[in-house]
Order: C-alpha cells, then structure tokens, then sequence
C-alpha cells in the first residue's frame, strides 16, 4: 500500500479503471486517500466476494447487468453498459461464409467451450456428429487435446458430410468471422461470449461451467429467461440433448424469436459507454444517465461529440 501511493502520487493519474479482485486493494485505497476517482467494471450477473469487496472503493460502477448493481450496493453511481467486447459492427455474414466456405443457404452450428472444460461439448459431438452433418454444418472448436479425435472422426465421414464438418483446435483471428457465419451457437455462460453473442444477434445453446461459484448460471438463466437460449446443465449434456437442442435450426419462428430476444439483449458499443463514464470521471465532470449510458451502449454514438 505505501507503494502504491508512493506510485499514484508521483504519477497523478485522472482516472483509475478496474474490474476489481483483491490485487486492486492497495491501489484503490491509495486512491481514495488522493482523491484519483476510480471507475471499477463488474460483468457477471452475480460478482464475486473480491468484486464485492472492491466495490466500495471505487467512485462509480459500470455493469453488464443492471441487476449487478443492487449486489454491489447503492452508495454510489451504478450505471448498465453491458461487456465491452471488440468490434463486431459492419461484419459481412455472406462475406463471413465465403470466407468459411459455407454455403449462403446452410444452417450452420458454432461450438465452442471457451478456454476450458471443453471435453464435454466434443463428446456430444462426437457421439451424434454423423447425424447433426444430415442436416447442418457444424464449426467446432475442440481445443488443443480434442483437435485429433475430431480429425480423425472427419476422416471417416462421407466426403459430402466432410465438407460440412470444420473442426478446429482454437480459433483467434477467425472467431468474428465464425460467429457471423453462425445460426445457433453452442457454448459456456463467460459475459464476453454471451455479450459477443448476443451484440451478433444469435440464438443460442448455453451451457454454464458449474465450476465458477454459480457465475456463469447466472448468467445463463438470465440469457435463457429473456427467451434469447435454451440452458442445459453441464452434466445433462450429451449428444442426445445436443441433437434435440438443434431443433431450434429447424423451426423458423423458433429461431427468429430467439435471435431477436438475443439482440435486444445485445450491447455492442459497451466499450464506448465504459469510456464515457471513465472519461467524465476523470475530467470531473457529471456521469452521463442510464439513458444515455444504453444509448451509447447499443450503438447510438457518443455523449457531445466525443470520440
């Protein structure tokens, strides 16, 4: 802690931005003793004890739910931005599936667990691949320890079911460009991927990773109670539920229902909104209001010209 006011003093900053965690505690207290505002960014729906813990240091909070704020207390100015995630305004969808090579009629399934705990969505796969490529196009991102059985499982499929299996080991720069060329998404409850999802407009399958103190089922039932998924519980999740669960890709109003609850839901300028507030901090300057905070969120541009 003497550290850290030693650095802040010298230093000076206008604004400090957190999301919090116990490793921020010596630098927000240094802070509050020099009077440095302090923005701190919550995304889950249900923060953690370290978030909690943090919160009452910062000067404003900014959240990816508006329910988050009532956890995090009502002492100070709580405003919804949604996740900031990057830019996905303007992605080309028929541009996307040329890219891919999917053809611009297929119905097409993204899967994807996130950085972890993957086995079990490439064992669903795996156990109805044959099945699910009748009717589909999967893109699935298995992981490092996955991406060989799902070679060798393509192999022995026919060479018109091959063409419309796209296994990969992990996808970066081509992440986007997938979840574009996507109709109905397969994945973990992180807020970064419901917000990417949900900026994009997709439906989706969404199964929470029952590890992460009740985080991620939170934030699917909110994900799945707006209409926008169908949740299904990690150990529920096998090839026979998967099957079911693409139906939606065979229902049409099914799909556009789920799609539209999905964007509703969708804040794909939140980086814009968490800027704004960090910037009026810093500039010591009245916070915008929750209206404008959503405005900006949603895409509506900037509060007084700003960039």
């Amino acid at each position: 802690m003497p550290q850290a006011l030693a650095l802040l003093a010298a230093d000076r900053p206008s604004a400090i931005f957190t999301t919090g965690g116990y490793v921020a505690i010596p630098i927000l207290v240094a802070a509050a003793i020099l009077r440095i505002p302090v923005l701190l960014w919550e995304g889950n729906v249900v923060p953690g004890r370290s978030v909690r813990a943090t919160a009452r240091l910062a000067s404003a909070i900014a959240v990816s739910v508006a329910a988050t704020c009532a956890a995090l207390g009502g002492r100070r100015p709580c405003l919804e931005t949604g996740t900031p995630i990057r830019e996905t305004r303007g992605i080309d969808r028929l541009a996307a599936r040329e890219r891919l090579e999917i053809p611009p009629g297929a119905r097409v399934l993204l899967v994807f667990g996130g950085s972890q705990a993957v086995r079990r969505f490439n064992t669903a796969v795996a156990e109805v691949l044959p099945r699910l490529l009748e009717r589909i196009h999967v893109i699935h991102v298995t992981g490092d320890d996955g991406y060989a059985a799902a070679l060798a499982a393509r192999e022995r499929l026919p060479a018109d079911a091959q063409a419309r299996y796209r296994p990969e080991p992990f996808l970066r720069d081509e992440m986007l460009t997938a979840l574009a060329a996507a109709d109905l998404v397969l994945g973990r409850a992180g807020s970064s991927t419901l917000a990417e999802v949900t900026a994009l407009g997709l439906p989706m399958i969404v199964v929470p990773y029952p590890h992460a103190g009740g985080h991620q089922r939170a934030n699917a039932v909110r994900l799945a109670d707006a209409g926008a998924a169908r949740l299904i519980e990690d150990a529920d999740l096998d090839g026979a539920a998967l099957l079911e669960a693409t139906r939606i890709l065979d229902e049409p109003a099914t799909h556009a229902a789920m799609a539209a609850a999905s964007r509703s839901l969708g804040r794909p300028a939140a980086a814009d909104a968490v800027a704004t507030m960090l910037l009026a901090l810093a500039l010591r300057e009245p916070l915008p209001d929750a209206a404008s905070v959503e405005r900006i969120a949603r895409g509506g541009g900037s509060l007084a010209g700003r960039p």
